[in-house]
């Protein structure tokens, strides 16, 4: 008999397991995957990081996730253009002809930006309840005073920003989608690996890998959770798997989950965003800059490659495919994604790009125990939805994980920090997250 059965080992299961197992609780994790971490998966085969999950710490000021990495000695590189934006750090830039921007072409586009997001702002406030971001974005373009092509590479950009920021069609997610999107201070990225901190904080848990949870019951008195393996039974339960593993109702609850809990799981969306990272045996992009971004027309469906040479220590683009053609590609072979990424980077470099030494992508909608990347707002959810879906059920029954977190979904310190609100509320008591650097 167990206090407390934590399903997944991804970094809200294992906070929430090591602050419980600190304070004296017998914790055991239940894994479904070969690996922990969960979205936090770092590839080493080629001998350096390829972070094929989560990248980035978005924003580091005031962010106790970035003061737990430097308590674990975790090195980071500043790289702040994980949050998609128009400016803020060097991007080369190329208009619909292919032609880099220069810097006051480059500050009139950022410009636009910022008065476009202006009326987007108060179109969003007056937009009626349900309304999509692309409802929103269309109307606050239709207000100003631009002609067609002004305008067209502002929506380019918005659809992008969506895809990018919740994995998702623009006219899937609500116009308050972005809402939650705040950076506070650089954003950083991890040459040695993102999973470290899954890793490191995972110590001394009892964590049961290849552990499939088919089946949670539960009562007022606790709870039995059931695998093809064994039964665990408990005084409660932490449910962190993936919003798209609770969409699916890969897990049986029986009695089935409150509708307070159910309805939210229905309503946010699960966005699909994957990653194709490119090594070339040379570097052919200009020296100093973060990242390259094709604008307008042109930029579909490749439009944003972000040079992570840092990391790898190898001439290296990441580039990203968010929403409907994230799903299609999970569909398409290796080496026909890689020529579609080359055929965009050869129409602005020339046919000189050469082909890369290797590749790695990602298709995190087909993976079985994700089934999609991170949680987004969809249209008619609301923010509220995120923290309604971890209400706790009879006092046994808990969800973490970063879809229940309304302040920073889809961000590690997001999942972060939902495992150390499930913590707290199955102790009845308020815990200092530094806790997690303590070796007890």
């Amino acid at each position: 008999m167990y206090d407390t059965v934590v399903v997944g080992a991804g970094i809200a299961g294992i906070t929430a397991a090591r602050l419980l197992q600190q304070q004296g609780r017998r914790v055991v994790v239940l894994e479904a995957r070969d690996r922990i971490g969960g979205r936090l998966w770092t590839d080493r085969t080629a001998g350096f990081s390829v972070d094929r999950g989560a990248s980035w710490i978005h924003g580091i000021d005031g962010n106790p996730l970035a003061d737990i990495v430097a308590g674990l000695g975790m090195r980071t590189a500043e790289f702040t253009v994980g949050a998609f934006q128009a400016g803020g750090r060097p991007i080369a830039n190329y208009d619909e002809q292919r032609r880099r921007l220069d810097d006051d072409s480059t500050r009139r586009w950022v410009a636009d930006v910022d008065v476009a997001d202006e009326q987007l702002r108060r179109s969003t406030a007056d937009s009626a309840e349900g309304a999509t971001y692309a409802q929103v974005a269309g109307d606050a373009l239709a207000r100003l005073p631009w002609d067609a092509a002004r305008a067209s590479r502002v929506a380019a950009f918005y659809r992008h920003r969506i895809e990018e920021q919740c994995g998702a069609d623009i006219g899937d997610a609500a116009a308050r989608a972005l809402d939650e999107d705040v950076i506070d201070g650089d954003e950083v990225i991890f040459p040695d690996g993102y999973d470290a901190l899954a890793q490191t904080l995972a110590r001394g848990l009892d964590i049961r890998i290849e552990h499939v949870v088919t089946t949670i019951d539960w009562s007022t008195t606790g709870v039995s959770v059931r695998t093809a393996h064994e039964q665990f039974d408990a005084g409660s339960v932490i449910v962190t798997v993936p919003l798209g593993v609770l969409k699916a109702r890969a897990i049986e609850f029986d009695p089935e989950l409150p509708a307070v809990v159910s309805g939210p799981i229905d309503r946010v969306g699960m966005g699909v965003f994957n990653k194709v990272f490119l090594q070339f045996p040379e570097k052919f992009w200009p020296e100093g800059v973060y990242a390259i971004r094709q604008l307008g027309e042109p930029s579909f469906p490749w439009h944003s490659w972000y040079d992570v040479s840092a990391v790898s220590g190898e001439p290296m683009l990441l580039t990203f495919a968010g929403g409907q053609w994230a799903r299609r590609i999970e569909k398409m072979a290796d080496a026909e994604i890689v020529d579609s990424v080359l055929e965009g980077l050869r129409s602005i470099y020339g046919p000189g790009v050469p082909s890369p030494a290797a590749h790695w992508i990602t298709r995190w909608s087909a993976e079985e125990f994700t089934r999609g990347s991170y949680s987004y707002i969809a249209a008619p959810a609301t923010h509220e939805d995120h923290d309604a879906m971890a209400t706790p059920v009879a006092g046994v029954v808990h969800l973490a994980g970063e879809a229940t977190w309304s302040e920073a979904p889809a961000t590690v310190h997001g999942a972060l920090f939902s495992g150390h609100r499930a913590a707290e509320r199955v102790l009845g008591r308020s815990l200092d997250i530094a806790n997690l650097l303590s070796e007890r």
